[in-house]
């Protein structure tokens, strides 16, 4: 059978093929009771509109990508936060008809390929996911003129609509729970100080030290496991009488916790450890990890939302989200 067209549509309700297009490209200037009667056509036929021909129309395209600038094997793999964060924009952008694209950038030839196809209007704008310092897609896509917002403040100095957590307020709760338990060795491993998160972490630790009047003792990792059990190894070597140590997420202290039992030290008798994100694995260390609960899923709903105000010109102010800290046995 043939698809429908809209010429059908308007023939069944008994009106043009203007009053038709009009109704299904949402505009408003059509009295209720001929949008219901080009409504009920389009239910009776099947009528499916063509998108490109749409697009042509209401020069919007209903997509909007999801920039990632990590690898693959992090994103599907190794890292949940990514998965979180997809899945809860993926769900809002459903919510008001539109779909998620999903695009990964780990290499110049790849973001060149990334701003060739947002510069080809595919989509309506974009989502920045995990930026590094020196990523040159937010002055491409400033130029652009391509509605742009961030998860995460922007290492960068281009003004992009963001929505963000507390890092350093976080970080500086965290590390106030080991002063307060009497800790008096507190060691770091600090994420990538190429991006917010990592510097702004390690800020908030090196607040509290300073204020209660203790040696900053700071190894850095990638955010990735292996990279915190590198780092704590090398804590353990640079100040075997550490007695605590923060860990800026959550996957580096799976693996500071590995290194620490691999050297014999138990936690938290011997070295009490706290991280950050509270991801799903946090309840199911050895022992169960003390860390900085942070509403990844909303932050990625909140960025949804600012790119929708931004569409339709509405407040753009940056946002931030509190932490929590969730206290388990690890600390």
């Amino acid at each position: 059978m043939r698809r429908p067209t809209l010429e059908a549509v308007a023939a069944r309700a008994g009106v043009s093929r203007a009053t038709a297009s009009r109704v299904v490209n949402g505009q408003t200037t059509v009295a209720p009771d001929i949008r219901d009667a080009v409504l009920r056509a389009i239910d009776e036929l099947g009528y499916v509109p063509n998108s490109a021909a749409r697009s042509l129309v209401t020069q919007r395209t209903d997509s909007v990508a999801l920039v990632v600038s990590e690898p693959g094997n992090r994103v599907f793999s190794e890292d949940p936060m990514f998965s979180t964060a997809i899945r809860s924009a993926s769900v809002e952008l459903e919510a008001v008809n539109k779909q998620v694209v999903l695009m990964l950038v780990s290499s110049p030839k790849s973001h060149a390929r990334v701003e060739r196809y947002i510069s080809g209007g595919h989509v309506d704008g974009v989502m920045l996911l995990s930026m590094h310092g020196a990523d040159p897609l937010p002055s491409a896509l400033s130029r652009l003129r391509v509605p742009v917002v961030s998860y995460g403040r922007p290492a960068v100095p281009v003004e992009i609509p963001f929505v963000d957590n507390d890092n350093v307020g976080g970080a500086e709760s965290g590390v106030r729970h080991l002063v307060e338990t009497g800790r008096r060795r507190i060691a770091t491993i600090a994420g990538p100080q190429d991006m917010i998160a990592g510097q702004d972490r390690l800020t908030g630790y090196r607040n509290v030290l300073r204020d209660s009047d203790r040696r900053s003792i700071v190894a850095v990792g990638d955010f990735t496991r292996e990279s915190g059990a590198i780092a704590m190894r090398q804590l353990l070597r640079d100040d075997p009488a550490l007695d605590a140590v923060f860990v800026a997420n959550d996957l580096m202290a799976v693996g500071a916790l590995q290194s620490l039992r691999q050297a014999g030290r138990r936690v938290p008798d011997d070295v009490a450890v706290v991280g950050f994100d509270d991801i799903e694995a946090a309840k199911y260390t050895e022992p169960p990890l003390t860390t900085l609960r942070h509403p990844i899923a909303e932050q990625a709903a909140a960025m949804v939302r600012l790119l929708l105000n931004l569409f339709e010109g509405g407040p753009t102010a940056p946002v931030i989200l509190p932490t929590e800290l969730v206290v388990r046995e690890s600390a």
